[in-house]
């Protein structure tokens, strides 16, 4: 299977199997894929048209009507919320030092909220870009640039390189977002030194400091930071050459940027202007009313957004036994059977499944989302007793902090590769003593 990490597996002793989980029977019971492509009885996959054709013809089936009832359900949503909100809430500091705090907490609910409920919207937007809110791409275009823009992302730029994460889903070097980052890219030397960045920081802060750290820079400057070209990306640009060699930057606004081809260059540059205009036009406004107001009804929810969006990506395809692909063990299926279901409650409803049914949007990112629960049975009975099927019954925000703990590194960019942890990394000073 060629050159690859270790995947760490629970003792057969303390397992038990459900389905295509193996969840251990220790302290806490903790998911693992049942898919191990780096065993010898590793089942053989299915192909996309197999998989394909146990689906009903009638889940790939676009509406524009059902696709902009669900648009104006959470735009009305979000209309009643603040409505609500301007009623019970004022965007004046309050002059009694006595009231500051619940006039913050409020707010901060709001905030929440607000982009729970928004993260609605930008999940149709998204949709959009995939070709699945109607049969007419130039219409899907106007929405979802629309709504993508209102909410800072760049439409034009994003919707490639989304396309790119699905096109090579877990792939170690062509892969985009989420694409693991080596021991050396974090610091660790060829014998687990640690010489700087991640691997230092984690040992100065210790494990509990630094999973909260992974946490709060996923969710909080995460997505700002991908945008930049500064976290998160692929490793190699559209032309094929190594982002690092060259010291570029494959950010998602400049044209020029190596990430994008030629012929999209003018769709990056309107994507570009419009973010411009948004963000001057949000100073405008502030500047007629104040910036405070501007903070609390515009940029708090934006902060969780970002949040809900970072958190799907990072929770649907990131698990200590997930495995991910360097070029010669990578396959389009591989990659998008890599994906992992959760069960998010009552935010189902607002993210319109976007969490729960993340293993069929990606074997067909162009069926709408409201027909995505019967697919994601069917697929479910398919695969599943194949061991094909990755469902984490585990609660998200639990998974989350495991992952945060876990999930910090891959040794290379080659073969079948698992995430590290660096909390099993001898420190520094362990490691001089020893050597003493």
């Amino acid at each position: 299977m060629g050159k690859g990490g270790q995947r760490a597996v629970a003792p057969k002793s303390a397992t038990s199997s459900t389905g295509s989980a193996t969840l251990s029977q220790s302290k806490e019971q903790v998911w693992t894929s049942s898919y191990n492509p780096l065993a010898k009885d590793s089942p053989e996959l299915p192909t996309k048209g197999q998989i394909k054709a146990v689906i009903p013809k009638e889940c790939f089936q676009r509406s524009a009507f059902w696709s902009t009832f669900y648009l104006m359900r959470d735009l009305a949503m979000a209309a009643a919320f603040c409505y609500g909100t301007s009623q019970v809430l004022s965007t004046d500091l309050p002059q009694d030092a006595t009231l500051i705090l619940p006039w913050a907490l409020g707010w901060g609910v709001y905030a929440f909220w607000m982009g729970t409920i928004l993260t609605g919207p930008w999940v149709v937007a998204h949709e959009c870009g995939h070709g699945a809110y109607s049969d007419s791409q130039t219409f899907n275009d106007v929405v979802g640039f629309i709504v993508h823009q209102a909410l800072l992302v760049p439409y034009f730029a994003w919707q490639y390189t989304h396309a790119k994460h699905h096109r090579r889903t877990n792939h170690l070097v062509d892969g985009e977002s989420h694409v693991p980052s080596t021991a050396k890219d974090n610091g660790l030397g060829p014998h687990n030194e640690r010489n700087s960045f991640y691997a230092a920081w984690h040992e100065a802060m210790g494990d509990g400091a630094f999973a909260v750290f992974q946490v709060w820079s996923h969710l909080f400057v995460g997505w700002p930071l991908y945008l930049a070209g500064l976290a998160s990306t692929g490793k190699l640009a559209h032309e094929g050459w190594w982002l690092e060699e060259r010291n570029a930057i494959a950010d998602h606004f400049r044209p020029s940027s190596p990430m994008f081809p030629a012929k999209i260059r003018a769709k990056i540059a309107l994507s570009s202007a419009t973010e411009l205009a948004v963000l001057a036009g949000l100073l405008y406004v502030g500047t007629q009313v104040g910036h405070l107001p501007v903070l609390l009804w515009y940029w708090g929810p934006y902060t969780f957004v970002n949040a809900w969006l970072v958190l799907y990506t990072w929770l649907q395809h990131t698990d200590p036994s997930i495995p991910h692909y360097g070029e010669g063990e990578w396959t389009w299926v591989k990659g998008a059977l890599s994906t992992i279901d959760r069960d998010y409650g009552i935010f189902d409803f607002f993210h319109h499944t976007i969490g729960s049914t993340h293993v069929v949007h990606h074997l067909f990112h162009e069926m709408p989302w409201y027909n995505a629960g019967i697919a994601t049975q069917k697929v479910k009975e398919f695969l599943e007793p194949q061991g094909l099927y990755n469902y984490d019954p585990t609660p998200w925000y639990k998974a989350m902090w495991r992952i945060a703990r876990t999930c910090h590194y891959v040794e290379s960019n080659e073969g079948v590769q698992y995430f590290k942890s660096m909390e099993n990394v001898p420190l520094t000073k362990d490691v001089r003593n020893k050597a003493a």
